[in-house]
This record gives structure tokens, sequence and C-alpha cells, in this order.
């Protein structure tokens, strides 16, 4: 028998697992608002150079007019951003006349920024435009490192010391994190509070799928996975109504940054994984968490009838041969391991590369970037809905390496539109994004399902490490579009093609049990193997682990 035949004794689906993943996706809808959240506390207001200091008098008699004859406009009519004319040219006040060969110089004495929309950000504050644009794109390239690094610290430590330690960690560093990017008032330090919020991100969200899934039973790990990518997808909705209603940069800040503390509250409440207890030897308080999920799902009985014997009975099979195991060489020392931790690789690489390219920077499709939040927001949703019908009803497989291919051709067709048709742009944009960001959720789970439980952690940690360095990659490919504007979407689209091939390696996972060990698992590998030559003369490179 397996440990998830001792879950569905005590209740399977029940109050408790639904009471349990409501308290874990809740805080991962507000992290979400984190990732994104530059595209509103780092927008770039239109703007111009300000008024040398000794014509202070002659701007305020006639803004308008001084305007016109100081700063040069650009090729779409518009203020020049970056650049102003030495002297003021008032030929330019007359009609039909124009200035050819004036000596121009850069904004020495700063610049005017549009406040209408945005009443503060730290483009505005620190003026990071014209030359200093780079660092706006810095700042959220150390975002995405201190991602980077959690994954790789947290995707650790979680294996070594359980799910929840390095969780209740997380809510706790990102609410101090967070509300101090609010307090502080220079952009090193913005930068790097911003880092260690960014740390938290893999802490939160490999850790809280890690329960969610360990302590479900295996029916119902397909939807409560999906509504990991629901309450995401919520998050920007509510990143966008927040931004709409709190426009200054550092309210914003604040307001999604607090609720962690109260996150950080009530998760000392939440039981640690019995199945990592069970595997680190700790079976009396595996025991007694089970007993509070009994207890909960209305099964006190069962739950009192638990003994180290019978919870033996149900997982002798799986942890007889368990090593605790720590070293990313585990991830490659098998055959079956090694297999899945090369294609995950590229998976989630390209999956990341592809989805924050698209996401990161909402300005560029220059329709309002509220609306924009919201319809990559909303066109998530039935993207979603339809990918949790399939990996239920198709499968893990098919259903991620559909969406990666889609998502792929999607995004190379968006270069054929031309960018005066901005709505069509969009809203195909919108699309891939969709089909994107529901591959992505389901690579979450389908990861968790491939990996056994004694470095699921590790190897979640590991490939997630993979996701961060296409997330750093994304402004990269996005900056060879000053050399041919075909490259982006070339290398998104084709990468994205890439990952939904390598998903074809991978074995089915739908409706199977969860692996314990490293050696269960080589053991499916050798039996699928024998069925394959078994049944038709030759290995055929795909294999099931039902069989």
């Amino acid at each position: 028998m397996a440990f998830t035949d001792l879950l569905d004794a005590l209740g399977g689906v029940g109050r408790f697992q639904l009471v349990y993943t409501a308290l874990l996706l809740l805080p991962c809808s507000l992290l979400a608002c984190h990732n994104f959240l530059q595209n509103f506390t780092a927008a770039v207001p239109h703007h111009h150079c300000r008024s040398p200091a000794n014509h202070t008098a002659a701007a305020t008699n006639d803004s308008g007019a001084w305007l016109r004859a100081t700063v040069p406009l650009d090729r779409l009519g518009s203020p020049e951003p970056c650049q102003r004319f030495t002297e003021p040219q008032w030929a330019l006040l007359s009609p039909n006349t124009s200035v050819h060969r004036a000596a121009m110089e850069g904004c020495r004495d700063g610049w005017v920024y549009d406040h209408s929309i945005f009443p503060s950000t730290i483009v505005m504050e620190w003026d990071l435009v014209c030359e200093a644009r780079t660092l706006r794109d810095l700042a959220q390239s150390i975002y995405m490192a201190g991602v980077l690094v959690g994954a790789a610290v947290f995707g650790s430590l979680a294996d070594r010391l359980g799910r929840k330690a390095p969780l209740v960690w997380s809510y706790l560093q990102l609410g101090v994190s967070g509300a101090a990017t609010a307090y502080f008032g220079s952009f090193s330090a913005y930068c790097i509070f911003r880092f260690l919020t960014g740390m938290t991100f893999s802490g939160i969200i490999l850790n809280s799928l890690s329960l969610v899934v360990e302590w479900m039973p295996a029916r119902g790990r397909t939807v409560a996975g999906v509504l990991l990518g629901y309450s995401f997808t919520l998050g920007q909705l509510i990143l966008a109504g927040a931004a709409y209603l709190i426009r200054p940069w550092r309210w914003l800040q604040l307001a999604v940054s607090v609720p962690f503390l109260i996150f950080f509250l009530y998760s000392w409440w939440l039981p640690e994984s019995s199945r990592w207890l069970l595997l680190h030897g700790k079976s009396q308080l595996a025991m007694q968490n089970l007993r509070r999920v009994a207890v909960m799902n209305g099964r006190k009985e069962e739950g009192e009838r638990l003994t180290k014997e019978v919870v033996s009975s149900y997982i002798q099979s799986e942890f007889a041969s368990v090593h605790t195991s720590n070293s990313v060489l585990d991830l490659f020392r098998t055959p079956a391991i090694r297999k899945v931790t090369c294609c995950l690789m590229v998976v989630w690489f390209s999956n990341s590369l592809a989805y924050y390219g698209l996401a990161m920077d909402l300005q560029k499709f220059g329709l309002s970037v509220y609306l924009v939040q919201v319809l990559f927001g909303v066109i998530d949703i039935p993207a979603m809905l339809v990918a949790t019908t399939t990996m239920i009803y198709v499968g893990r497989r098919a259903t991620v390496a559909s969406f990666l291919i889609l998502a792929g051709l999607m995004v190379i067709a968006n270069m054929f539109v031309t960018e005066d048709m901005q709505t069509l742009r969009t809203a195909q944009a919108a699309l891939g994004k969709g089909c994107l960001a529901s591959s992505f959720i389901c690579v979450y789970l389908f990861t968790g399902e491939l990996y056994p439980t004694e470095i699921r952690q590790l190897g979640m940690g590991f490939v997630s490490v993979n996701a961060r360095l296409g997330g750093l990659a994304a402004p990269l490919v996005t900056m060879l579009g000053e050399f041919s504007a075909v490259l982006p979407p070339v290398g998104f689209g084709a990468t994205s093609i890439l990952a939904g091939l390598a998903i074809c390696f991978l074995a089915e996972t739908r409706n199977v049990p969860l692996v314990e060990t490293i050696e269960a698992m080589e053991r499916r590998l050798e039996l699928a193997l024998h069925s394959d030559f078994h049944d038709s003369g030759k290995y055929t490179g795909c294999y099931n682990w039902k069989n």
C-alpha cells in the first residue's frame, strides 16, 4: 500500500486539505504582485528637460511657448525626452517654421515629469531616464537574481529542514524586506531589499506546492496544482486594482508587502509534510499530524487507531530503501533521475525566458499599463481552465507540450503584426502569455510528481534555478531588438517550441502515486523498459509509469 492510500483512509480530499490548500495559495496570489510590481512602481512617464535655473521666470510666464522654444520635438511630435536647445529658439513659435542644426545639449538641470497617471515612481525619484535608463532594468534584474539565489538556497534547505521552516522564514523575510524597500530613500537600498524580496519567491512557491502535493491524495493533486496557477493569475488582477487605487510607488510597495507578516503569524499552525517526517525518521510527529488531519476530516476514530506499525504498513515498501541525500549529484547519478533533470532544465529555462520576455514590460504595447495588466491576467483564466481539463482527462505530458508549442507559434506570429496595430499585437501577446502561464503551472505540478519525495525539493529547487536563469536572460534577448526587431520574438518563440519537444521525453504521471525514493523510481524505469521491449520487441523511448 502507498502513502496516498493512508490519506484516503483519513478522509481523502477533506476539510483539512481544502483549508490547508487555501491558506497556502493566498500568499501565492500576493507573491505574483511582487513579480510584476515594477510595471507600475518603475513606470516611465512622459518627460522632458527642465528649464535652466536662470530662465525660471520666463518659463513661468508662458510655459507652453517656452517649452516649444527650448525643447525639440521627436519624430512623433512630442517633446524630446533627453535633449534641449542650448539657447531658446524663438523662431519656432511662428507657424510652419523649423530650425536646422541648432545646438543641443543634455538635460543638465534635470527633467520635468508628467504626474497625471503616476504621481511617483522610482524613475521619477531617482531620474532613471536617458543615460540612466538602464538602471531601471538593472533593478528588475537584481530582483530576478534574488529569485535565482533563493531557488538554490531554499530548494536545498527544504530537503534538509523540511518544507515548513523555509516557508515560514520566507513569509517573514518578504514582509520585512518589502516594507524596507518602501521606507529607505536610496536607489542602492532599493536594489538590496528587492534582491532579498526576490529570494523569498522560490522559498514560498516551491514549498507551498510541495506541501499541497504531499498532503493531497492522487485524485486531488491536479486540481490543487492548477489552483496555484489561478492564485498567481488572481495576484496579477489584484496588482492591477491595487496599482490603480494606490498610485504613489512607496504606498503600493507597502500595501503588497505588509500582508506577508500576517501570513507569517498563521503559518505556525500549518503542519509539516508527514511524508518528509517519515522519510527522516520522525514518525511520532508524523502520526500527530496525521491524527490532526483525521480529526479535521471527520475521521477521528481512524486517526486514533494509527500507530507506528499501522503507518509502517502503508509506507514500508516505499521508504524501506530511503537514504537522506542532499547532493545535486543525486539529480544526475541514476538514469531515470538524470533523464528527468535534463529535460526539465530545458523546459523550465525556456518557459521562463518566453514568459518574462512578454510580461515584464507592459508599456511596450502602447496601451494603458493597467488595461494590459488586466488583459494579461484575465486571459490566463480560460487558458488554465483548458489546461486543468486536459491534465485530468488527457495527461500532463500532452498538456504541457501542446501549450508550450502553441505559445511559441503565437510569439513568432506576433512579429508579422505591424506596430500600428497595437490592439492586435497586445491581444496576440496576451494569448501567448496565457499559454505560457498555463504551461508554467502545469510544469510545477508535473515536476513535483516526477521527482521522488527523497529529493523532490532539491530537484524542484535545481530546475527552478534554470527558470530564474531564463528570467535573467529575457532582458538580454529583448536588447537584441536594437540590432533586429526579428530576433526577440524568434528567440522567445523558438525556445518555447524546444521546451515543448523536450516534454515528450518525460513519463506521464496522471493518477500515478508519488514516488518516494530514488531506488523506487529506478525500479519503475526498469519495469517500463522491460514492458516496452516485451510488447514491441524494441525500446520505444516513451514509457508510462502505470505499467
